[in-house]
């Protein structure tokens, strides 16, 4: 689908990966890597997509309420108080988490909810998406991909 719009297409594919809709961005970076992009192009082109779509959450809670996931996403309101008080332990170091499959998204919302400080969930948040493209790029190089 993002394949044939090249590096555009990996950021295009890593924002959707971080948002609410289910996609793997690991398929469009080897991809990537396998058309002869280098791996820190590759890395950084997909974490800043990945980022992206991560603040995109952030964005989702920070202007959502609480009454709104409870009426129209039938989220209980002890689950979102178990999630604030992980958040609230961790604060926006929980950024850094926000790569991790499935729950990342909920993170990144729950950090708007929060309304943790946006500067540092966007820097934060970068670090470990980065991270994670790079060690994915990494695993790909040693299994002879490209």
């Amino acid at each position: 689908m993002f394949g044939n719009l090249g590096l555009f297409g990996l950021f295009l594919g890593s924002m959707l990966a971080a948002t609410v809709v289910p996609f793997a961005s690991e398929a469009l970076l080897a991809g990537a890597l396998l058309a002869g992009y280098g791996k820190w192009v590759v890395s950084l082109v997909a974490a800043f997509g990945n980022t992206t779509g991560g603040m995109i959450s952030f964005a989702m809670g920070w202007l959502c309420k609480w009454e709104w996931l409870e009426k129209y996403f039938r989220v209980r309101r002890e689950k979102l108080e178990r999630v604030h008080s992980k958040i609230a332990r961790y604060g926006v170091w929980a950024a850094l988490l926000t790569w991790l499959p499935f729950v990342g998204d909920l993170i990144a919302i729950a950090m708007g909810l929060m309304r943790v400080n946006p500067r540092w969930t966007v820097v934060l948040m970068f670090i470990g998406k980065l991270a994670r493209y790079l060690a994915a790029t990494g695993l790909l190089s040693l299994t002879g991909w490209f």
